[in-house]
């Protein structure tokens, strides 16, 4: 994030009352503190506009399963949050939303050699209740390493 508010969550009486978009530039801008997660996986919003999120991780050694690379679940977890959040930034004050479907095709494994990648999120569909987006995660070199797609539900908040 490029201010510093810390990291935290934003309360909800203020998430209520901020559309999407204001909501994620506030968060790039550093006003609303990061999400806990990021700090645990070591991500972070790198880029927000209208229908459209980037994320930027480095995989590190910490993140490797049994058999020696990153662990899938960092790479569905960054999809998941690119999807979602990209949705997010198209919805009206008092909106939320949840995954309530998310697809994921592995194409490269990450190492801590992989360096910095990128996932990037952009919205399909925004219907009043459900909304579609895709994810692409990619290297330094552009290389995909993993992409998938997202249904969301939208309700109030």
């Amino acid at each position: 994030m490029a201010g510093d508010a810390g990291f935290g969550v934003v309360p909800i009486e203020v998430a209520r009352t901020l559309d999407g978009l204001d909501l994620f530039k506030g968060l790039l801008e550093g006003r609303y503190p990061a999400p806990p997660i990021t700090k645990a996986l070591g991500f972070s919003l790198i880029e927000v506009e209208a229908g459209r999120v980037v994320f930027g991780y480095t995989p590190v050694f910490d993140h490797y399963n049994p058999l020696g690379s990153v662990h899938g679940g960092i790479a569905a977890t960054l999809l998941d949050s690119v999807m979602g959040c990209c949705i997010h930034t198209m919805l009206k004050a008092g909106s939320g939303y949840t995954t309530v479907e998310i697809k994921v095709n592995y194409v490269r494994a990450m190492s801590d050699r992989t360096g910095p990648v990128r996932a990037e999120g952009k919205v399909i569909n925004i219907g009043s209740r459900i909304a579609t987006s895709e994810g692409r995660l990619t290297d330094a070199s552009g290389k995909l390493l993993a992409h998938g797609t997202t249904t969301c539900l939208i309700f109030p908040i």
